[in-house]
């Protein structure tokens, strides 16, 4: 596995290394080790799977409040998605900058998400499967969110919106 930091303190690519033969490839996805070597959090409680049936399908943003707070590693085993993520962290030096990337099934890579992040991501192809490793588990009453369209971020979502959520629809903007 390569890792790139990426703009945001914290944040990383990961890129897989296939070994190919005429069978086709095998990769390490995670190694604890190496994560903990590198000074990453390496202690995944659960996994996640999000199937996108549409292109253009829009998930997020979302994060949980402290202490609950979510490191996450996001990869793309179906289809494409436009993977952004959002600095949360108020003594963070880039506090409410974003990122995006492009992950898909056939790039072999992952986005490395540290807590203290919103996330979100928009479907690029019909069918799309995300998968999630997840360090913290899912508390209802710490679930944030800030709205995909809010101003004060300007991202650049490369489709139109197809479908949200309601939940999605309804996060507040941040205040400037």
């Amino acid at each position: 596995m390569l890792f790139e930091e990426m703009s945001l303190a914290g944040a990383y690519i990961i890129t897989l290394q296939p070994k190919e033969d005429e069978r086709g490839f095998f990769a390490r996805s995670f190694c604890k080790q190496l994560f903990s070597e590198k000074g990453l959090h390496s202690d995944f409680v659960q996994c996640n799977v999000s199937y996108n049936h549409k292109k253009g399908t829009l998930r997020g943003l979302h994060y949980q409040q402290a202490p609950f707070g979510e490191v996450k590693i996001v990869t793309c085993h179906r289809g494409a998605i436009y993977d952004v993520i959002v600095d949360m962290r108020i003594d963070s030096p880039t506090y409410r900058k974003w990122i995006g990337v492009e992950l898909t099934s056939h790039n072999h890579q992952s986005l490395y998400i540290p807590e203290g992040f919103a996330h979100g991501f928009q479907t690029l192809a019909d069918e799309t499967e995300v998968f999630y490793h997840m360090g913290n588990y899912y508390h209802p009453h710490a679930a944030q969110g800030i709205r995909w369209d809010d101003p004060a971020l300007a991202i650049n979502w490369p489709e139109e919106v197809q479908m949200m959520s309601q939940a999605d629809k309804q996060y507040p903007l941040l205040t400037l």
